[in-house]
């Protein structure tokens, strides 16, 4: 893209009053930016009021700070930072059967690799999982992403971090292709939240990060939820790990549903509010799942995926430890010390030895308010 036409583009995404709705209008009318602003105020009003059409016909008062900054980002990394804008025949296809569609994306990251939505798994829940919560984030999507799935996610705390952690962490060099995609609320040059930096640069390295958002765009929360339609769109499914019922996942998972994509939920425990969404989900339809597998069986329109998923999450017994007694005793819901020792009448010392030797193991974690939950190993 040549500096002139980036500055147009910049312009019409940053005039005060004009949204994605009414930029496609005027495009649609007049073509690329460039000619909506050589038009004249009567022309301008014959899509938009009076004082748009003013507006229009000035600078935005950040534009040339804009344009520097963003032209500065591109020539920095021409390899591996990208501006496309609808229209482009590198725009994702898949984004204009959304609802909304950006008018242009910031793209970061292995832009060798083709974006395919059709062999793309957005996975997203809760910012505060359970620890089996964030456990079946990761082994779920690094079973799914050994099976060929590229994993998108939001790069939120929790669910979404743990998605592409297990989505690296299934990284192969045959056949190349993008392990995880990010969609940001940000600008590219920002990452939020600051203890997913590395995280971020990883994913630059093995796949790519998404915003719809201009360079120096701060984490607002009103960007969030909008940027959850760009999760939905770039996928051909979505699977729901843990949500409560008011949660920016099950937003995305109403999105995909409208979209006509597949909506997966894992069940959890009855008395988890970060299992409720899931339930809810489940009773409108979503496809339970156990299993990563259980996930690759009803995708077969995702090309090229392999039939199995190794390693994938095929139970809820657990490891060989499934049958310590004290495990048996715990169940899969948080449970207190002094239930735990109703249930198995073990003294106080003993209980506590044994049950640091399960942490230690992977098998136990340890919540806050003295409870403990047992985890479910591959």
């Amino acid at each position: 893209m040549e500096r002139d036409d980036l500055a147009a583009w910049l312009r019409l995404t940053l005039t005060p009053g004009v949204g994605n709705e009414t930029a496609r209008q005027l495009l649609a009318a007049f073509g690329l930016p460039e000619a909506i602003f050589r038009q004249t105020p009567a022309a301008l009003r014959q899509l938009v009021s009076p004082a748009l059409a003013e507006v229009l016909l000035g600078e935005p008062a950040e534009l040339h700070h804009q344009l520097d900054a963003t032209w500065d980002w591109l020539q920095d990394q021409p390899a591996r930072h990208q501006v496309v804008v609808l229209g482009d025949a590198g725009y994702p296809a898949s984004l204009l059967a959304i609802e909304d569609p950006p008018l242009l994306l910031y793209l970061k990251g292995r832009l060798d690799l083709p974006l395919d939505a059709s062999t793309s798994l957005a996975i997203v829940g809760s910012r505060n999982p359970t620890p089996q919560g964030a456990l079946n984030a990761r082994q779920f999507s690094q079973a799914l992403g050994q099976a060929g799935l590229t994993i998108v996610s939001g790069l939120a705390l929790g669910v979404d971090g743990a998605a592409h952690e297990g989505a690296l962490a299934a990284a192969s060099p045959e056949p190349p292709r993008l392990t995880t995609i990010a969609i940001v609320g940000t600008g590219l040059d920002r990452v939020y939240p600051q203890g997913h930096l590395q995280l971020a640069h990883r994913i630059a390295e093995q796949g790519l990060m998404v915003s719809e958002y201009p360079l120096g765009t701060p984490p607002l929360a009103a960007n969030f939820p909008r940027r959850n339609r760009l999760i939905a769109g770039l996928s051909c499914a979505t699977l729901v790990v843990e949500a409560a019922l008011k949660s920016g996942s099950l937003i995305t998972a109403r999105l995909a549903a409208e979209q006509g994509k597949d909506v997966f939920a894992i069940p959890g425990s009855i008395h988890s509010t970060q299992s409720h969404g899931c339930h809810a989900l489940i009773r409108q339809g979503a496809k339970l799942v156990e299993s990563a597998q259980d996930v690759l069986e009803e995708l077969p329109r995702a090309a090229g995926l392999q039939a199995t998923a190794s390693g994938a999450p095929d139970d809820t017994t657990g490891t060989a430890e499934s049958h310590d007694s004290l495990l048996d005793a715990m169940g899969f819901d948080p449970v207190s010390l002094d239930a735990l020792q109703a249930r198995t009448g073990l003294d106080t010392a003993r209980l506590q030895a044994r049950l640091m030797t399960l942490e230690l193991d992977g098998n136990v974690a340890r919540l806050p308010g003295g409870l403990f939950q047992r985890l479910a190993q591959t």
